[in-house]
């Protein structure tokens, strides 16, 4: 069973323990909220989860953790933008998200989306735009099978962006 939790003391383990992995295997950290600083420094880490007030190019945004609580283990994130400035609309979304990579595979995005969108329904967002790069096509799939609708495709520099809306 999975539930979306918010960083606290008590799931340092569980934090430690997925970003260990995540690091290790080389691949880019999805969201970027949880990389965006060291997990090592705690304090700061934990300071770093949440954007409370719009500046430059970001938003309010809140971070959950995947919690299986079944194996009481991280098994990926989301982040959640409040609202969208112009450059989330064009490529970003509302929910930014990534499964570590041990855990791949065996719909547990679909499950993390799906509890997200009750989040952003919580929150008052009514259509979310989630979006993806069109060569991942699991990522694709995820947003779907969450009832997703694919309004276009765009640039985003060099990457073709599918842009999916999903009503709440």
């Amino acid at each position: 069973m999975l539930k979306l939790v918010k960083m606290e003391e008590q799931y340092w383990p569980q934090l430690t323990e997925m970003m260990d992995e995540w690091t290790a295997s080389g691949e880019k950290i999805i969201p970027w909220s949880i990389r965006k600083c060291d997990y090592h420094h705690r304090e700061a880490y934990l300071d770093s989860l949440e954007v409370k007030e719009e500046g430059g190019k970001l938003v309010p945004d809140s971070t959950y953790f995947c919690l299986d609580t079944e194996e009481n283990a991280f098994v990926g994130a989301v982040n959640i933008r409040h609202r969208l400035n112009e450059r989330l609309l064009h490529a970003g979304g509302h929910i930014g998200d990534g499964i570590r990579p041990s855990r791949r595979g065996s719909g547990l995005g679909t499950e993390m989306i799906g509890l997200a969108l009750e989040k952003c329904r919580e929150m008052g967002i009514r259509r979310v735009l989630m979006c993806c790069d069109k060569d991942n096509p699991a990522s694709a799939r995820t947003i779907q099978k969450n009832g997703g609708r694919l309004e276009n495709e765009v640039l985003d520099g060099e990457d073709v962006v599918q842009r999916y809306w999903i009503d709440t």
